[in-house]
């Protein structure tokens, strides 16, 4: 029996396989543009890292020096266990805070974040002779009107900064612009994270650090709210409740 398509039936069946049709190209295109999303993401994570670490790029294809001058690895912060598997480019630092099975709410939240996740990503970077050049965190906290992101690298030593990269901010447009200026940023290169006590001591100083301060950034004026929370991110994030576990073990590790 021939079908006829000039029917009911075959109208219904007609506009069934259209529907199914269009579902499938559509959950193919979503899909291959959530890899597309996934991929840009990374190279844009790559290059913060390669930044922050101060690595020359030099024209270079900045992904094949990520291959071979880092080693990215999830940190269990209240332990210090390190884990390297195929998998920590994926991981996702974001859902991860806020998901109650993978984060806690933490004791002293002078960053206020909120909640703070079990592991975070960090990465080691290594010079062309295969020695360790720097340690890269990342850091998260609130300014004046929103959440302030970025990456801090640290020499071997795990106190001296190499250097600050802020890449998402919703400060003040025009105040706020600072954060993502490199005249700034360079200036905490070469400054000390921790005192003699081992208590982190950076501060962004209003007014200006003194002439030799080892712990002292310059706050911009008119917007020393958001210094002050890159301030607190980087006084959380590196105390007990954030790397200073990991850095001790690295340290150990490194002697």
């Amino acid at each position: 029996m021939a079908f006829k398509k000039d029917t009911v039936l075959g109208t219904m069946v007609f506009t069934v396989t259209l529907c199914l049709l269009c579902s499938f190209m559509l959950t193919g295109t979503a899909e291959l543009l959530k890899e597309r999303k996934l991929a840009k993401k990374r190279d844009e994570l790559k290059r913060y890292v390669l930044v922050a670490a101060d690595v020359d790029l030099g024209g270079n294809d900045f992904r094949t020096i990520f291959e071979k001058s880092v080693t990215p690895m999830l940190v269990e912060l209240d332990t210090g266990v390190v884990s390297t598997d195929d998998n920590v480019m994926n991981f996702d630092d974001r859902m991860a805070a806020i998901n109650p099975d993978t984060s806690r709410k933490p004791k002293k939240d002078t960053a206020k974040i909120k909640s703070r996740a079990d592991q975070v990503r960090v990465f080691k970077v290594f010079d062309d002779n295969g020695k360790l050049a720097s340690v890269v965190v990342p850091i998260y906290g609130k300014g004046l009107w929103s959440m302030i992101y970025g990456f801090v690298a640290v020499k071997p030593d795990m106190n001296t900064i190499v250097n600050v990269v802020i890449y998402e901010h919703g400060e003040t447009p025009g105040i706020g612009d600072f954060l993502n200026d490199p005249e700034w940023t360079a200036k905490f290169q070469g400054k000390q994270l921790f005192d003699e006590k081992g208590k982190v001591a950076l501060k962004v100083v209003k007014g200006g650090a003194k002439e030799g301060d080892i712990h002292g950034v310059d706050a911009v004026s008119g917007a020393t709210m958001t210094g002050r929370g890159v301030q607190r991110s980087i006084k959380f994030w590196f105390g007990n409740e954030g790397f200073q576990t990991f850095f001790n073990k690295l340290k150990a590790s490194e002697v």
